[in-house]
């Protein structure tokens, strides 16, 4: 039950994530892209950008701090290198980003999360 209800949260999270891009400006070009190295939550475009974005939500804003870490961002930075080429296919510039989502809280964007 706690597992189900975790997935349904974290794909509320990956939409509220999703609707933010767009008032951002950015076009969402797919969700939940699944590769043999893991999965990239939300892949958006920007003029010469392609953004690969995980995205995390959690009940309380002071747990946002714990809820990314490199493990997770090399399993997308894997996943990124598997496909990344699908997607940037007139020379755009790739990056990995987060996005961290509390209740009541403005998404908090980081961008270039990922250097290897």
């Amino acid at each position: 039950m706690r597992r189900r209800q975790a997935e349904e949260r974290g794909r509320a999270g990956e939409q509220q994530a999703e609707d933010w891009l767009v008032e951002q400006g950015w076009s969402i070009l797919d969700r939940r892209r699944k590769t043999k190295a893991g999965e990239i939550d939300l892949i958006a475009r920007r003029p010469g950008l392609i953004a690969f974005i995980e995205v995390k939500w959690r009940a309380r804003v002071q747990d946002l701090g714990l809820a990314i870490d490199e493990r997770r961002l090399s399993r997308v930075a894997a996943a990124v290198a598997a496909i990344g080429h699908e997607y940037a296919t007139c020379g755009e510039d790739m990056r990995i980003d987060v996005i961290l989502l509390a209740p009541g809280c403005t998404p908090d964007h980081i961008t270039n999360a990922w250097q290897p």
